[in-house]
């Protein structure tokens, strides 16, 4: 098998497989926001998140439930900046995949790229990286003045801010 990219194309399908790898997992991980909150530390993405309080009806009192999970819904989502969020992460994320594994498949099949089909994918890839970087910046920015954030206030330290 012949590869359709040269050196630095290699290097190109490599380490953008790797940055869409890290993209992918950094959206999936539940520690953008990290803080603490009745004495346990607390974290959330824009779809997930660990340690939240929960309303134990059986005594009448907000405990910490201590474990990881997704909310139970899109719409569960507390801030329309992070469905906007989830949804536009995932598109781009989903573009810098696409983009790395046609590269990675040009690393193995000759004539699978040409030079145009280089720069369109290096215009997909840039738009993906973009598209998926400013929305997270834009996703946590104003959620701090948002009534989830104020909901959560006392849960976050924003010297942790993780994007």
């Amino acid at each position: 098998m012949g590869s359709s990219l040269t050196c630095a194309g290699v290097v190109w399908a490599l380490l953008s497989f790797l940055c869409a790898a890290a993209s992918c997992v950094g959206f999936f991980m539940p520690y953008w926001l990290l803080g603490s909150q009745m004495g346990k530390p607390v974290s959330f993405g824009t779809f997930r998140r660990c340690s939240y309080p929960v309303r134990d009806e059986v005594h009448q009192a907000t405990v910490m439930l201590e474990q990881c999970g997704r909310y139970a819904s899109f719409q569960g989502i507390p801030s329309l900046e992070w469905r906007i969020c989830t949804v536009v992460t995932g598109v781009g994320c989903g573009l810098l995949l696409l983009v790395s594994l046609t590269a990675l498949m040009g690393c193995c099949v000759s004539d699978l790229i040409s030079r145009t089909i280089g720069r369109v994918a290096g215009g997909i890839q840039f738009v993906g990286g973009t598209t998926s970087l400013l929305s997270r910046v834009r996703a946590t920015l104003p959620t701090m003045n948002s009534g989830y954030l104020k909901f959560t206030a006392r849960v976050c330290s924003w010297r942790h801010l993780c994007i």
